[in-house]
């Protein structure tokens, strides 16, 4: 072969390689948002059964308060909503495998923040002590000699037990249909209890007018996504702050989590 004919085929060879390469580049550089505006619809990992955040409402629909935040980010997208059952225990196997774009209702730990990112908190998620209107309590001394239940081995108990006086009455229940049913049937004075539980007993016991007294600990949910995924983690974060600026976060907290919305119970 001539030495022409080398340079030619050197030449067309990276050509082509060229041609290769930015073929892999767009793939590579294709993310997440390019994916769901292309499928026209966004894939967001939700618990069906978790009240008042997600769960199915008379017409068997999914509704609550992550479905209100989910559907502003779809909105906001211009895409439509499609809703994906999770657990526990696959969620975030579907979210790296992306069967999901995003997750509703994750909370942060570094832990798993080694393995998926995190957009902004968006859902309050707290321990609080719950009691009757007339029943003043402000602080945990005022749970001096005063009647709480709570679920027993839970992170409620412990964290109820690190604060409470000496002289207070804890009485430890094994589900949370006893410490509710303890509560509002005045066995005990006060429960402690998450503000997913507490919001059923808010929105229910109009007799005895349960109010939140105080909180004893907060971890905020967060929507988790893949990593590396920045435009979609800059739309969520976007949409997040827009609902919070224009009081959407705020009817969606009084509507499902029957109290307004505290933007400190939003910072982990």
């Amino acid at each position: 072969m001539t030495l022409h004919m080398k340079l030619k085929s050197s030449i067309a060879a990276v050509l082509m390689l060229g041609v290769t390469g930015f073929g892999f580049v767009t793939q590579a550089n294709a993310d997440a948002v390019d994916d769901i505006t292309k499928a026209g619809a966004i894939n967001v990992g939700i618990f069906s059964d978790f009240p008042p955040f997600s769960s199915a409402s008379a017409d068997m629909s999914i509704k609550g308060y992550d479905i209100d935040v989910a559907q502003f980010i779809a909105d906001s997208l211009k895409v439509k909503l499609n809703l994906v059952s999770v657990t526990g225990q696959n969620r975030i196997p579907y979210l790296t495998d992306k069967r999901v774009d995003i997750l509703m209702s994750v909370g942060y730990s570094k832990e798993r923040e080694q393995v998926i990112d995190f957009a902004a908190a968006y859902a309050p998620y707290y321990i609080a002590v719950i009691g009757p209107a007339a029943l003043a309590v402000k602080g945990k001394e005022d749970l001096a000699d005063k009647s709480i239940a709570v679920n027993r081995g839970t992170l409620e108990d412990t964290s109820l037990t690190e604060v409470a006086p000496a002289s207070a009455d804890i009485k430890r229940f094994d589900n949370y249909n006893s410490v509710i049913q303890a509560f509002i049937s005045g066995q005990t004075q006060l429960m402690v209890v998450g503000n997913d539980v507490g919001a059923q007993v808010l929105a229910k016991q109009d007799a005895i007018k349960p109010e939140q007294k105080f909180q004893l600990l907060t971890s905020p949910s967060h929507i988790g996504l893949n990593k590396n995924e920045d435009r979609l983690k800059k739309a969520v974060n976007d949409a997040v702050a827009k609902m919070l600026a224009d009081g959407k976060l705020d009817e969606s907290s009084k509507a499902w989590l029957k109290t307004p919305l505290n933007p400190d119970n939003l910072k982990d």
